[in-house]
């Protein structure tokens, strides 16, 4: 089940419980089946975007209502569990850790880039900044026409309201963590 569904079943099912209102009850407000609201609840069904307006309006709920991630007081990421955001076989990989939300001014990624390849980036757009740790390996950033090399425990913040590139200098395969930060 993928986040998106995850939030759509605990958002589902705690606000048709905030107004005392039974599956039964949920199915006639929605003119959806209450085999189908459960599935949903259950993080069993992909529900469509149709499906979504009638618990919507059923429920007089917002779409962020429905889709926003529960606050929590800590989330859990496995690394295993990421799917690259950008991805070049042999070259290059992205994954967000946490990726960006509307509440939250930052995100975290893992790059890792294989020897001799670069990773390319364009720009995030204005008032944004980037804040990198090298775990490991050697790194050549250029952004703004400067070059920078950094190796493992080397840190550098920069604006990243341009294009730069992360190139994997020496032998060692480049890995760094990444929080882009938007003002």
């Amino acid at each position: 089940m993928d986040d998106l569904n995850r939030n759509v079943a605990a958002n589902l099912r705690r606000l048709r419980r905030s107004k005392q209102m039974s599956l039964d009850g949920a199915a006639r407000e929605t003119g959806l089946s209450k085999s189908m609201l459960g599935q949903i609840e259950r993080g069993e069904a992909n529900p469509t975007l149709s499906t979504l307006e009638k618990i919507m309006s059923g429920l007089r709920v917002s779409f962020m209502d429905l889709v926003s991630p529960l606050k929590e007081s800590a989330y859990l990421v496995r690394r295993d569990s990421l799917v690259p955001v950008k991805e070049e076989p042999n070259a290059y990989s992205s994954v967000a850790y946490f990726p960006y939300e509307q509440d939250r001014s930052f995100a975290l990624y893992e790059i890792t880039v294989e020897p001799g390849k670069v990773y390319h980036c364009s720009a995030h757009g204005a008032r944004t900044a980037a804040f990198l740790v090298v775990v490991s390996g050697r790194l050549l950033l250029e952004t703004e026409g400067k070059n920078y090399r950094l190796c493992a425990g080397d840190a550098i913040r920069f604006c990243t309201d341009c294009a730069h590139r992360y190139f994997c200098e020496g032998a060692e395969r480049l890995r760094l963590f990444l929080v882009l930060y938007w003002t």
